[in-house]
């Protein structure tokens, strides 16, 4: 029962942030925040990690916490490095939520415990997301399923917060096939599953092989929920192909990464750019980043980027988003019967603005004020 009271909660509290995202095109929807560069792993692709650094200090760390909240971002996420290694964890992670944030954390999930857990859920943690990379430790990284299946099933039997595994592609991993094997055991616990393509250094793409692009449509083919915005990652079928993806990114406005010096940065492959103080970031900042063109982003696979820039996409273009989604080009019968339904009442239909209204007083969303959705109207 409490499992299910608090899943209920978080989708309440997930509705309500894509909500106003809706209604404030530059307020931030996800942050990255990181507390400790240090890790205690050493995966040969990686370039987020060091050895020696020291944890960022509690209170430091609270002050990004708040300055994000003031900026009203949605969705803070711990990152880093191990975020796990900062021995605060769970406090920070408690202060996020106290802020009315979402709290989410990325972790390589060697630090889990049933104790660390139970921590975690105490805080009030509402995601994790664990990344396995292979099936058997190798030279490349040793995130392998033999090592951290019993992580999982840690988090399977304790876990009172959302669990996504994901697995990856590409990027000189010899078996392609481990990332479908990953998903299985991910969807076989019940937890909800993604699959990554390894970029480069920079953030950019490295081709897949056709056997790669095979297991990545068949790890897209397992079951998952019809709004489920990793359903609708197209761009990493164009990329797998070697091909450019034409979209806007809003990295540095809808989507923010604080570094442990405190910067604001593009993202964790783009740091140094543009590098301004969290403390000093203000909504100017945010307008002329959300309005700025990344010349890095045709060949991005940054997955994380690209789901907060779908949320942009369909509030400007609402019924062309949503036929690119599920239909056809100017065919809005392709699309299943409840995208249909939804369409019509917040969208097309005669009562729309009663709809939005009525929805946004439920959700706790700020009213209209000129924004959103103003092709349909």
């Amino acid at each position: 029962m409490t499992r299910t009271l608090r899943a209920f909660g978080r989708r309440v509290r997930q509705a309500r942030t894509l909500a106003k995202a809706f209604q404030l095109p530059h307020q931030p929807v996800v942050a990255q925040i990181i507390p400790t560069r240090r890790c205690n792993l050493s995966c040969t692709y990686c370039n987020e990690y060091d050895r020696v650094s020291e944890p960022v200090p509690l209170e430091e760390m609270r002050s990004r916490i708040d300055r994000l909240a003031d900026l009203g971002t949605g969705i803070i996420t711990l990152s880093g490095g191990e975020p796990l290694l900062h021995p605060q964890a769970a406090e920070l992670i408690h202060h996020i939520r106290r802020r009315g944030a979402m709290a989410t954390i990325i972790t390589n999930g060697y630090l889990l415990t049933p104790e660390v857990i139970r921590a975690l859920n105490d805080a009030g943690l509402d995601s994790l997301q664990i990344s396995i990379d292979n099936v058997m430790p190798d030279a490349v990284s040793k995130k392998s399923l033999k090592v951290l299946d019993q992580k999982l099933r840690w988090l399977a039997a304790h876990a009172r917060f959302e669990v996504t595994v994901n697995a990856v592609l590409g990027g000189g991993m010899p078996h392609a096939e481990d990332a479908l094997l990953i998903a299985r055991r991910a969807r076989d616990l019940k937890f909800q599953c993604t699959v990554g393509v390894i970029h480069d250094s920079h953030g950019q793409l490295r081709p897949l092989t056709r056997r790669e692009q095979d297991v990545l449509r068949e790890v897209a083919a397992l079951d998952r929920p019809l709004f489920s915005f990793d359903r609708y990652n197209r761009f990493q079928e164009m990329l797998a192909r070697g091909e450019p993806c034409a979209w806007h990114c809003r990295a540095g406005s809808r989507y923010l990464y604080v570094c442990e010096d405190g910067l604001v940065h593009y993202c964790s492959q783009q740091r140094g750019y543009p590098a301004i103080p969290l403390a000093t970031y203000t909504v100017e900042d945010l307008r002329r980043e959300h309005a700025s063109v990344k010349s890095c982003a045709p060949y991005c696979t940054i997955g994380c980027v690209h789901r907060v820039a779908m949320i942009d996409e369909l509030r400007d273009a609402p019924v062309e988003t949503l036929q690119a989604w599920f239909g056809s080009p100017g065919s809005p019968t392709g699309m299943p019967l409840p995208v249909r339904a939804l369409v019509g009442l917040f969208v097309t239909g005669r009562t729309r603005r009663l709809a939005r209204r009525a929805a946004g007083r439920l959700l706790g969303a700020p009213a209209p004020s000129g924004g959103g959705w103003t092709r349909a109207d």
